[in-house]
């Protein structure tokens, strides 16, 4: 009966045993329990994680390594880590503002605390990518000071991360504009007078166009932050008290984040020369540090009446920020 080969009958050749039984039926199920065999190794090593590079399928993606963390959004975005530890996370909390207000001497007093990673850069409406790995329990913290006065940095800043802590730091408005003017004048000698560019036309009304008068104006850019953030989410840091008194406004910084306070008045000691406070010791070193030769800058004499003049032009701002803050600054 050639016809009854069945499943692995004659191969058409005349070559087959004719029997449709034997061989020709236990060929293809030990082919069969062969394939199946390999098929189970590699679904074991896949579930392992312990295939060599060669056996795993490409399409697969990497595993997923997840640390919960306290600080840490539920249901925030992560990325998966491919080597080392920890996670890179949007920044839980971010220092926003405002520019040359102190939030460079923040940022490096803050990094003294263990459970602090920040990135040192300023990236401008953060990467995740950039950011420092964190553990179970650390906070991923970034600084730029444009987003306070940035209008779109609050929309943008609460769609990726709505539960960020938002640190910023303020400093009288008149002699933060004074600040500002000489950063810019060591990079741009021949600059116009601070009274040329404070002034239209030098001696018109305040010019709220110039960059370094408009920063001030807290109130305004807090008005725009407050339409997408509560005030909880806020914590306001004086800029003239990081100076005085560095530990206790680092202090006030850390029970914001939820930390224990490990950054205390023996961490810092004042100089006399900068005029500022430095570190007894700073991260990753045992010698004191200060910051840099760019913080502290010697300020260009500006004659008192401009100085009166944008004091009273500030002053209804100051006032309203009081307001809105609930905090008096004493800049007035």
């Amino acid at each position: 009966m050639a016809g009854s080969g069945g499943l692995g009958g004659g191969s058409g050749d005349g070559k087959g045993t004719g029997s449709g039984q034997g061989p020709p039926l236990r060929a293809p199920r030990a082919l069969l329990a062969l394939v199946a065999l390999v098929l189970g190794a590699y679904c074991l090593c896949a579930l392992l994680g312990h295939c060599p590079p060669a056996a795993r399928a490409p399409a697969l993606a990497p595993a997923r390594i997840e640390l919960t963390s306290p600080a840490r959004r539920p249901g925030a975005p992560d990325l998966p880590v491919a080597s080392g530890s920890g996670l890179r996370r949007f920044p839980q909390a971010l220092i926003v503002g405002v520019k040359k207000g102190g939030t460079r001497a923040l940022l490096e007093f803050l990094r003294l605390h263990p459970d602090v990673r920040a990135l040192g850069s300023e990236p401008h409406f953060f990467d995740r990518s950039l950011m420092p790995r964190t553990l179970d329990g650390q906070i991923t913290m970034e600084k730029t000071p444009s987003y306070f006065v940035t209008r779109e940095a609050p929309r943008r800043i609460h769609s990726m991360s709505p539960d960020t802590k938002l640190i910023v730091v303020v400093r009288n408005p008149v002699t933060r504009a004074i600040s500002d003017y000489a950063q810019t004048l060591s990079k741009t000698p021949g600059l116009p007078s601070f009274r040329a560019l404070a002034f239209r036309h030098g001696l018109g009304p305040v010019d709220t166009a110039w960059s370094a008068i408009r920063i001030g104006l807290y109130a305004q850019h807090l008005e725009n932050w407050l339409r997408y953030f509560s005030l909880s989410h806020f914590l306001f840091v004086s800029g003239e008290r990081l100076v005085s008194d560095p530990a206790g406004e680092v202090g006030r910084v850390q029970d914001f984040l939820g930390l224990k306070r490990v950054v205390t008045d023996k961490h810092f000691y004042f100089n006399a020369t900068k005029g500022f406070p430095c570190l007894k010791k700073a991260q990753g070193s045992s010698r004191p540090r200060c910051l840099g030769k760019s913080k502290g800058r010697p300020h260009p004499r500006v004659p008192q009446a401009v100085v009166q003049r944008l004091q009273d032009f500030y002053r209804p701002f100051n006032r309203k920020f009081y307001q809105m803050t609930s905090q008096d600054f004493g800049w007035d």
